[in-house]
């Protein structure tokens, strides 16, 4: 995992519990070593800086871009009001620092092509993703599967077995890589 950071999606209809599980697999992956970077996608305008702040008041005023940084982190806030739709997958990875991370999870754009573990509890009664979806490399269930599959079917409330499968998984090579 050294050249290229490996990359893996966690896809699933809203309420299954994607951010619940990355809240836990990601210390699982940082106990193993890793630094795990994080996409998350979201349906919603969203805001990250309070209004009244200075930076919100400078990027309300006008400004593209705002970096804002201290001695603990640092965010840049770019505005995108070009974009006609969801932002690229592709373009995102490539903001991604490759030398403070190890590997990149992906939290949404469950249509994109690029490997992913489907998330699935069949208590909300919602489809299977992977029979439509070439790119889902296993099922996290909470339950039975209501049809059959070659998948690694994986206990979606055992995190560690979880990180296990995504170590391993990346490392086999089958994942896809950011430069």
């Amino acid at each position: 995992m050294k050249d290229r950071l490996p990359v893996i999606g966690f896809a699933a209809y809203s309420g299954t519990g994607k951010t619940t599980l990355l809240r836990g697999l990601i210390p699982a992956l940082k106990a193993r070593g890793l630094r795990p970077a994080l996409i998350k996608h979201s349906h919603h305008d969203f805001e990250i800086d309070t209004p009244g702040k200075d930076s919100y008041e400078l990027r309300k005023a006008g400004a593209d871009q705002v970096l804002l940084a201290s001695r603990h982190r640092y965010a840049l806030i770019v505005e995108t009001p070009d974009l006609d739709d969801d932002p690229v997958l592709a373009d995102l990875l490539e903001r991604i620092d490759t030398e403070r991370a190890d590997l990149v999870l992906v939290e949404g754009f469950r249509h994109a092509a690029f490997p992913k573990i489907e998330l699935h509890r069949p208590a909300l009664g919602k489809p299977l993703l992977f029979p439509q979806d070439p790119h889902i490399v296993a099922v996290a269930s909470d339950g039975p599967l209501p049809v059959e599959t070659r998948l690694p079917v994986l206990d979606l409330n055992a995190v560690d077995r979880i990180a296990d499968f995504v170590i391993d998984y990346l490392r086999s090579g089958k994942g896809a890589t950011v430069a």
